[in-house]
Parts: structure tokens; sequence; C-alpha cells
């Protein structure tokens, strides 16, 4: 760390007036810019007009990718970028929030001879990838073939009678797709980066920004060497030159019980195509996540994009073909959907046939454009971002770095493992989860017990992670800590039991604060 750490801070009170790099968006790839440019060693200040993870970065799968579906279509570079990135994610950058998850694809009578055969052969194409990504066997093993006992023992809810086997592979889960954008945000604001929610770009050239404060209204000019656009979907607001084409990835939310015993991914193929799957995604909160469609959007962006019927009614067709006693759609206790941010490209029709590569523009009032990619090639993507801006700004950094730099809390999960601290906070802040609970203590002056009670048995968010997200994260209201600090608003019914818990936090926090005026 550079020893200039900053806190991540709603609203624009005492922003610089002059950095070398405005970043535009504060989701995984705006994040991931701020970090790139921070410990390149150029000043920055990042914004949101939301806050972090407000857009597509908090909807995803969450999972870490090999690039699997790139190898089935043909997109070598790209899959293999996705393998190296997932391979440094896993050992290097985020071991404390990416863990490998074995992944089952049921063979059963319902599934072609040559399906089965392509799969097979797509699998061992997958590990290909791990090893000429240099990932270790230990990190992610290799697939192998299952007996149908083998398979019922993994996922017991499947539909037995008409099980021959299944093959079980492995990928990385994240333990939450916003959680790991609020670290690299944390990171790169240790690294001296500062980093405003609340505040929105009204304007932006290559050497100037009006940037209006949320909170207080007040106008904003900053003067920079560069602006880096890295709002994805809405990334044509800021420069009209981007066409975008979105589309729309849909999930269900189910409890656990709803496919009981359920201790690994189900991979269902889907009827009619060669290489798609619907996958069935147990969760660290007991949760099971059931995605994913790819449906072309037209028409404005909406800031919370909303599953339609049709989508629901997909996904739960597709999944019924899998299992004994089907979820239904009592079962659904919650639903999402995500706008990937993909390029148009002539002569393509369908969105699942637009590249998932990422692309670097460059606007005629010299505005650079990240756009395009994934959650999984966030880093390689904001390497390639500040490489073009370094490039064509002659602003003097540092090579990258951010290939061998661990993300705040990361170690190796050995070390992990044998932490003492409570098992929650290490799953979802690494090392840092001591330092939630003596910031929890200290701001409060309450017990652990209290601190570290969970909400409820559907809901384990404890008190002393939401105070931790106001006072080191940049949570402002409710909404922060339920919906992008924690995931609990994915589950309204959840969402409304705790929200008189993240009320207590704002207002513990708040009445520090209070109490001590000249705190900063």
């Amino acid at each position: 760390m550079t020893g200039n750490e900053q806190r991540i801070t709603p609203g624009l009170v005492g922003i610089p007036t002059e950095v070398d790099v405005v970043v535009v968006g504060l989701g995984i790839t705006g994040a991931g810019v701020a970090l790139d440019a921070a410990t390149r060693g150029l000043s920055v200040l990042a914004v949101d007009a939301h806050d972090l993870a407000f857009g597509t970065s908090r909807w995803s799968s969450k999972l870490v990718h090999g690039g699997l579906r790139y190898l089935a279509q043909g997109q070598f570079a790209i899959a293999h970028e996705s393998a190296v990135e997932r391979g440094i994610l896993m050992d290097v950058t985020a071991p404390h929030l990416v863990r490998p998850l074995p992944m089952l694809t049921p063979v059963n009578d319902a599934m072609p001879r040559s399906r089965t055969a392509l799969t097979w052969a797509g699998l061992h194409g997958g590990d290909v990838l791990r090893r000429t990504a240099r990932t270790s066997a230990r990190t992610l093993p290799r697939p192998r073939r299952l007996n149908a006992t083998e398979a019922l023992n993994l996922a017991p809810a499947l539909r037995a009678e008409t099980l021959r086997g299944g093959y079980l592979a492995w990928d990385g889960q994240l333990e939450d797709d916003a959680r790991l954008v609020t670290t690299v945000a944390r990171t790169a604001a240790s690294y001296g980066a500062h980093v405003r929610t609340r505040a929105r770009a009204t304007s932006a050239t290559g050497t100037a920004v009006e940037l209006r404060d949320g909170l207080t209204g007040e106008v904003h000019a900053v003067r920079t060497g560069a602006v880096v656009n890295a709002t994805g979907v809405w990334a044509g607001d800021l420069d009209d030159q981007v066409r975008l084409r979105p589309s729309r990835g849909t999930h269900l939310v189910l409890r656990g019980s709803a496919l009981p015993e359920t201790r690994v991914a189900v991979m269902v193929p889907i009827p009619g195509s060669r290489a798609r799957f619907a996958m069935v995604l147990p969760q660290p909160d007991g949760t099971i996540y059931v995605g994913l469609t790819d449906e072309p959007v037209t028409g404005p962006v909406p800031d919370v994009p909303t599953p339609s019927d049709a989508e629901v009614d997909f996904l739960l067709e597709v999944v019924a073909t899998a299992f004994t006693t089907p979820p239904t759609r009592d079962d659904v206790v919650g639903a999402f959907a995500g706008l990937r941010p993909l390029l148009e490209v002539a002569g393509t029709d369908e969105s699942s046939d637009l590249s998932r590569r990422h692309a670097i523009l460059t606007s005629r009032t010299g505005v650079t454009t990240v756009v395009g990619g994934k959650l999984t090639t966030y880093r390689r993507m904001a390497e390639d971002a500040l490489d073009a801006v370094v490039a064509t700004t002659g602003l003097l950094a540092l090579p990258c770095r951010t290939a061998t730099l661990p993300l705040l809390g990361a170690a190796p999960r050995e070390d992990l493992r044998r932490s003492t601290a409570p098992t929650r906070l290490v799953r979802r802040f690494g090392t840092d989860a001591d330092l939630v609970l003596t910031t929890a203590r200290e701001v409060t002056g309450l017990r652990d017990d209290e601190l570290l009670a969970p909400v409820s048995e559907d809901v384990p968010v404890t008190l002393a992670e939401l105070v931790f997200a106001v006072t080191h994260e940049g949570a402002y209201d409710v909404d922060d800590l339920l919906d992008r600090r924690t995931r609990v608003g994915l589950v309204p019914a959840d969402r409304e039991v705790a929200e008189p818990l993240a009320r207590r936090a704002l207002e513990l926090v708040a009445g520090t604060v209070s109490a001590r005026p000249t705190d900063q």
C-alpha cells in the first residue's frame, strides 16, 4: 500500500480538482481500472452515479468461468484468456472470494448419445484450457465420469429412473459478485484512489469531467490527463459513438429445500442446443440460483432489469427434465436479471452469437471507453484500458502489476481454513475478518454475540458486516447494505426481515460520527 489510504465515500466533498485519471463507473470493470491506475502510480478519481456494483456486475451467475462455452463456439483466444484470468483470481488475487465448484452434468435417457459424447469432449477441452493457463489440478481437479449411484449421492433430487450416470467437472464460484467489486474498490482506495459513489458524470472530454454530487446537487469540475468510461450498458450515454446490443440474463432464486441435499452445481442441457445448459447453482447462503437466459433487449436501459414471465417459465421447464420433484413457481422466492453490454457486430442476429470480447474505444473528444467482456476477465480489461490510455496520453505510469497483486483480505485457502475468526466473515472478507469485527466493536460498543448474530435462520447477515460496510465500504443507505454489500435483497421476504438491522447499523455509525464531529 502507498500509505495514502482513502475510504470509499458517498458524494464529492473534498475531491481533488486535478488527477491523472478519472474513471466513470464502479462496476467490476471500473473498480478494476481504478486499481490498475492507482497501482501504476497514477492519481485516480473513480465515481459512480449510484453505488458500487449497481449495474450488471451484481446480476451474474457468481461464477468465474474458464471459457468452456467460448471454446465450443470456436472463440479460442477469449477461452484461453478466461482460463488464465480464472487462475489468477483463484490462486493469486482473490482466493478468499473464489472457491472451486464441482459441476455435475447428468447423463440420462433424454440426452442423445451424440450430445453425451460432445459434452465429454468439451469438458476435456476445458481441462486443456486449465492446463494451458497453468492452473493446477489441486485448484481445479480434472473432469471424470460418474455412475448413476455416484451422481445421485451428489444430487439426490435428480430423476433416478432415467439416470445413466454423469460427468463431474470443476469451475470457479464467487462468494458474491458484488463483494468482489467492493473488495477491488477498497483495494484501489488503499493505494490512494479517491472512490466516490452518488457522483454522476454529466459531461466528459479526455481532459476534463463535470460531476454532480448526488447528495448536495453541487457541480464540480475536475481536470484530468485521461477519462475512462467504464459504465457498461450505459456507455453510450457518455460516448455516443459506442453501439451496444444488450442481452438479458435471468436467474431464479430458490430455497435450498426446493432441491434438497444438492451439494454440487447441476448442468441441465437445453433441448435443441449443442452447447447451452441451464445451471442449478447452490449458494453459500443456502439458496440456489437457476439460470441463465440470453434474451436480446431493445429500448432504454433500465436501472434495474426485470425478468420476464417467459424466462421464468423457460428455466423451470428446462430444469424439470432432470429432477424427480422439480421446482415450481411456488418455489421461486426471488428472481433477478442483468444486461450484458455486448458490442454490436455486423452480420450477427442472435445475442448469443455476439462476441464476449472486450474492446477499447476512443471517442472524438478523447474519452477512452472499455466495454464488452465479462466479470472473469475484468483485470485484463482494466490492463488493456490503462495501456491504451498511457499510449495515447503520454501519462507516465509504471507497468501493470495487478496479475500478481492480492486484493485486500487475500490469503492461501489453507491459511483461511486455519483462521479462528467467525466463519462467515472469513468467507466474505478473508484476513480482514478480524478488522471487520474490531471495527464493529469500536463503533458500537456491543458484545460479539450481538454483532455476530444472524438476522434469521434464512438470513445469515450480521450487524458486524453491516457496520463495516458503512465505515469502510461507502454504504450510504439500506439499499446499499441489503442489495449490494450483502445480497439479502435478492429475496424480498428476507429483505423485509433484515431491514431493521440495516437501519440499526446506519444509526449506530451515524451516532458515532455525531459524537465525534472532527473524525474523518
